[in-house]
């Protein structure tokens, strides 16, 4: 039974981490069988909610239950999330600017793959990231607000006048220094 409770200890600080989600893999190297996953489904106290992906049955679903299974959906073999929401999903998330796209926009390194297309929800962007161009969210990760508006207006999906607007709103919100927005603010299209 003491072997039970570790497992379950630790399967909990993953979860906790994550909004209360994690994969089959993380229940497997907390110290869970192989059978636990139909096990703790049938008794309720997992939920099923994408393949390899459950959530603790006493842990509220959040606001954005999305955010978390899709960066979970995004890990690579060893377990390590792969994607990063970028694009216009991070202005979204940031609210810097009015944008409210119908897709989750993830960043994902050039060699990632999985052995099926990705869900018809999400738009797959390749690019290396540096660990200074991401922030940790509970449960998921996010590019920064500048590499964010960089990303932008690389692909010209805003000009250089809305860039300027959503890196004001950015200090404001204090998500950004003026630094970063003077750097953000200058960029020009070659």
């Amino acid at each position: 039974m003491a072997k039970d409770k570790r497992a379950e200890k630790k399967l909990f600080e993953v979860a906790i981490s994550q909004q209360g989600y994690f994969t089959y893999q993380q229940a497997r190297k907390a110290g869970y069988a192989r059978s636990s996953a139909y096990f703790h489904t049938k008794a309720g106290n997992w939920i099923h909610e994408k393949h390899r992906i459950y959530r603790l049955a006493n842990f509220p679903p959040p606001d954005r239950p999305d955010l978390v299974v899709w960066s979970l959906w995004s890990t690579d073999r060893k377990g390590n999330i792969q994607g990063v929401y970028s694009h216009q999903t991070a202005l979204s998330l940031y609210e810097i600017t009015d944008a409210n796209p119908a897709k989750l926009h993830m960043t994902v390194p050039a060699k990632f793959r999985k052995f099926y297309p990705p869900p018809k929800g999400i738009v797959i962007h390749r690019a290396g990231l540096k660990a200074s161009e991401i922030s940790k969210q509970q449960g998921y990760f996010i590019t920064t607000p500048a590499k964010t508006l960089q990303d932008m207006f690389a692909a010209q999906l805003l000009d250089s006048e809305e860039i300027k607007l959503a890196a004001k709103q950015a200090v404001r919100k204090g998500l950004m220094t003026p630094d970063e927005a003077d750097m953000v603010s200058s960029m020009k299209h070659d």
